[in-house]
């Protein structure tokens, strides 16, 4: 009896994902264990291995594909023993109604982590049609490219297999300007209403303010898409309060020279090198610590108070940011939160994070002082009540003593969800934060 391979849910939260890559092919043996194709999520790409045993029959859902719901069919496995060719026959168009079906309105999001906005995907066995009638192969993720940017396939030279247009072809028309428009729908035929942007103007208003040819179109990936939707349901849902104080910094830079200078060498290399950040992450995970009331998160029905100070910390990366998370900060040595962020903040850049590393927290940090901003504030991301936005240190004069002297100082901000982290909550967890910043000598003991 045929097998069927489906889409697999990566994180309690996923819905739909996009099928980059398989690493098999139709004749292709597999046991289980092996590592058939690519997975990517709005923020990560994951391996997914096989569970069975068989000969891969048939596979449905072509690479390239966007979108793909959960559940969905995406290839058929022979048993051990079983006709491959009948086997194939059981996946005939058995991937359609999973593709066609969706919706073009964004799902809800998930309280803890977001999910990517859907995208309308074209039947995968469905080819392009030239002028007079011709057939255009082409894959489905270049199909949806060429309808987004308005470019007819037949005007682009494919360099996929038997001259297929894929993916990189239509980007190159794209850029390069080659490629003709797409036809004009005929006379009477409505239009299809453009999709608006998220609470912004549509974009055919967008597009009618600038000179046609003076700009391209970068078509929106699953990360820019579901930054943009969190953000707006962020803004649109948590009342922002926020709270700023200035911390002075030379404690904690001389705790620093001193804690890097001891530390041991292995391989010919420091076991670890510690710097502001991971400090900053620390001080924040004690500060809750010391204010419980403050590491909540907010539900309609009750007050979710968190046992452990889970700080996630913003790393941008090509198209977007991600927020790794160290868990149990309160907990762990300045070496173990140093090395474990170097790990994570290297693995977020690879896009290899799994989703329980960068899912969930109940903080997080972004700091902005090594591209010399002095102060910002943060957007709160839920289901976190709060986020610290750290400035650069810089060298102030301050008064001490009624002495004006020189001292690095650095800006922070806290922004808070005034549901559950009101104004005087917030100073008290900020101030707690600056004492472990300026007697640094606190996070040792």
């Amino acid at each position: 009896m045929p097998i069927n391979i489906t889409m697999p849910a990566l994180s309690p939260t996923m819905e739909e994902g996009n099928l980059a890559k398989w690493l098999v092919k139709e004749g292709d043996k597999v046991k289980s264990g092996d590592v058939i194709a690519e997975i990517e999520t709005d923020k990560a790409t994951m391996e997914v291995e096989a569970v069975d045993e068989g000969t891969v029959a048939k596979i449905v859902v072509p690479a390239g594909t966007d979108g793909v719901k959960v559940n969905a069919l995406i290839a058929v496995l022979a048993a051990d023993g079983e006709d491959v060719a009948a086997a194939a026959k059981g996946g005939n168009g058995a991937a359609a109604p999973a593709l066609a079906a969706k919706a073009e309105a964004p799902a809800p999001a998930a309280p803890s982590a977001p999910a990517a906005a859907p995208a309308a995907a074209p039947a995968a066995a469905q080819p392009a049609k030239a002028e007079g009638g011709a057939r255009v192969f082409s894959s489905p993720l270049a199909r949806r490219l060429a309808k987004d940017a308005g470019i007819d396939l037949s005007a682009v030279a494919g360099t996929g297999p038997h001259g297929r247009v894929v993916k990189k072809d239509v980007e190159a028309a794209i850029s390069g300007g080659a490629a003709k428009p797409a036809a004009a729908p005929a006379a009477g035929a409505a239009a299809p209403a453009a999709a608006p942007l998220a609470k912004g103007m549509s974009e055919d208003a967008v597009l009618k303010l600038f000179e046609p040819g003076s700009y391209e179109l970068v078509p929106h990936d699953g990360m820019r898409k579901t930054i943009a939707k969190r953000l707006v349901e962020s803004k649109q849902t948590i009342p922002h309060f926020y709270v700023s104080v200035d911390c002075e910094l030379d404690a904690l830079l001389a705790l620093r020279a001193q804690l890097n200078a001891a530390a041991p060498e292995q391989g010919g290399k420091p076991v670890y090198k510690l710097s502001v950040n991971d400090m900053v992450i620390k001080a924040l995970a004690l500060a809750l610590r010391d204010v419980p009331n403050a590491n909540v998160s907010w539900t309609e029905s009750n007050m979710v108070k968190h046992k452990h100070a889970d700080v996630g910390v913003a790393v941008s990366i090509p198209g977007g940011l991600i927020t790794p998370i160290i868990r149990k900060a309160e907990l762990k040595s300045l070496s173990a939160i140093s090395n474990e962020m170097k790990d994570l903040g290297q693995r977020a850049k690879d896009r290899k994070l799994k989703p329980e590393e960068y899912q969930g927290g109940t903080t997080a940090v972004s700091n902005m002082g090594m591209m010399g901003v002095k102060n910002f504030a943060a957007v709160v991301n839920p289901p976190h009540a709060t986020i610290l936005a750290v400035g650069a240190g810089e060298e102030r004069v301050v008064v001490k003593n009624k002495q004006m002297v020189i001292a690095n100082v650095m800006t922070v901000t806290l922004s808070t969800d005034h549901r559950c982290v009101d104004g005087a909550l917030g100073a008290e967890l900020l101030g707690a934060f600056k004492r472990y910043i300026e007697n640094p000598m606190g996070m040792l003991v």
